[in-house]
């Protein structure tokens, strides 16, 4: 069963333990989510691309 009292000590150690990224992670991190939606759009293209030879 679900134990409230767990999940409120549980989410606490958690808050306390995380922290805020600072511009330069942020920036990364910005980055790598950029490129990967770019990447995962020109693969999509290209499939698409040849499949309109195929088919």
């Amino acid at each position: 069963m679900f134990d409230f009292q767990e999940f409120i000590q549980s989410s606490t150690r958690i808050f306390n333990v995380s922290r805020k990224p600072d511009t330069k992670e942020f920036s990364a991190m910005a980055k790598v989510t950029g490129l990967g939606i770019i990447l995962i759009g020109v693969i999509a293209f290209i499939v698409r691309f040849i499949l309109s030879f195929v088919f």
